[in-house]
């Protein structure tokens, strides 16, 4: 009866963490999806660009439907070993048994996909720069979004600060958006911008790339960890119910 309980205990302590996963992968999906200064929709108003961009418009989606199912998940495990519901705890085996399998595959694709997204950027350059050159300081939406992604990432244009030479912006006010001088002068001309040397998006995104899959594994890691210890949490309070 002791073990019995102590297990419960075990399982609800597993099943809130894999709630609270699964809630901020949900949130994070969320975010992605709806928030327009993303960089997502900056690639969006790209012309011409590569086919492959079009996977990672499907991030946000993946994120949300990964969110949610661990969040279900975590839900069921609780609730099945608070009841003591045989049904929820089988319901959740299962569940978390097709997971931890998707996920095996999924650690797979997340294997080839920083060559991949590198590739998409590099295929990205030119395409990225004419965008520049023909919509920025033109197209209020575009430049809002790229002033948005700028600032976010600490970052100049998609190489450096020559990307905005010949764009409207810079033809009519001869001045460079001020993100592309790191120490927020007001009126960036090419003189300091050219002092500043502040990096390009390119480079800010592939360090961003290799920071979060870094993080990614090592969350993906520990969930992984806590799903095998629940399935075999599970079951045992499974074949215990009715003894």
């Amino acid at each position: 009866m002791c073990c019995s309980g102590f297990l419960k205990i075990i399982m609800f302590v597993f099943n809130g963490v894999i709630f609270l996963a699964g809630a901020a992968i949900l949130g994070v999906g969320i975010w992605v999806t709806v928030d327009s200064s993303s960089m997502l929709g900056v690639l969006s108003h790209i012309k011409d660009a590569p086919s492959e961009l079009s996977q990672l418009a499907n991030v946000g989606y993946l994120l949300i439907a990964v969110g949610s199912i661990l969040a279900i998940m975590g839900f069921l495990g609780c609730c099945g070993a608070i009841t003591e519901n045989k049904c929820m705890l089988l319901t959740f085996f299962i569940i978390v048994l097709i997971i931890f399998l998707a996920e095996v595959a999924g650690a797979i694709v997340v294997l080839v996909f920083k060559p991949l997204a590198e590739d998409i950027l590099v295929k990205l350059n030119e395409n990225f720069v004419k965008t520049i050159e023909m919509e920025y300081g033109k197209n209020e939406e575009f430049t809002t979004l790229l002033n948005n992604t700028m600032e976010q990432l600490k970052c100049c244009g998609y190489n450096n600060y020559t990307d905005f030479e010949g764009s409207p912006f810079v033809s009519s006010s001869k001045l460079y958006p001020t993100t592309c001088c790191s120490n927020d002068i007001s009126a960036c001309n090419e003189t300091i911008a050219q002092k500043e040397q502040v990096k390009g998006c390119f480079k800010a995104l592939l360090s961003l790339i290799e920071e979060n899959a870094v993080l990614i594994g090592a969350v993906a890691l520990g969930i992984a960890a806590l799903e095998i210890a629940a399935m075999v949490v599970s079951m045992v309070l499974y074949n215990n119910i009715g003894k």
